[in-house]
């Protein structure tokens, strides 16, 4: 379903992504794209040193790819409002799976809007992220 020429119901599902496996030129490229270059998502020894076993994945990566689930389920202009929690580390190996899910019509400063859950979770079932977007209906 593609949510710009439907109508928005509550109870529509977005079309889930799946992204991954995490791995080490993701978390480079990404480092590269965003400028930041924290060492624990891409040196190893400094990884270890912070007491994790490995690298591992931006927040904001993570983040980018829910905001692709919202996109690919509406133009960019339609997006109002993000909030999400960071519920868990996204680490190397992981397959992200993003769904979403309309919950709620409702406005926001008067423009009607539609209140879509999404969440991220690796191939466990873990969940890695999780809150909320608001969608112009129009």
């Amino acid at each position: 379903m593609n949510a710009s020429t439907n109508p928005i119901r509550v109870g529509d599902e977005l079309p889930p992504l799946v992204f991954g496996p995490v791995n080490r030129a993701t978390l480079a490229l990404f480092a590269g794209a965003s400028g930041d270059h924290n060492p624990i998502h891409i040196d190893v020894d400094f990884a270890r040193a912070c007491g994790m076993p490995d690298v591992f994945a931006h927040g904001m990566l993570g983040m980018a790819w829910l905001t692709r689930l919202l996109t690919h389920w509406v133009p960019q202009r339609r997006l109002r409002k993000i909030d999400v929690r960071f519920a868990g580390i996204t680490h190397l190996g992981h397959i992200i799976h993003c769904r979403g899910k309309v919950v709620a019509l409702g406005e926001i400063g008067g423009e009607p809007c539609a209140r879509v859950e999404v969440a991220s979770t690796n191939q466990y079932g873990q969940t890695k992220i999780a809150g909320e977007a608001w969608i112009a209906l129009a």
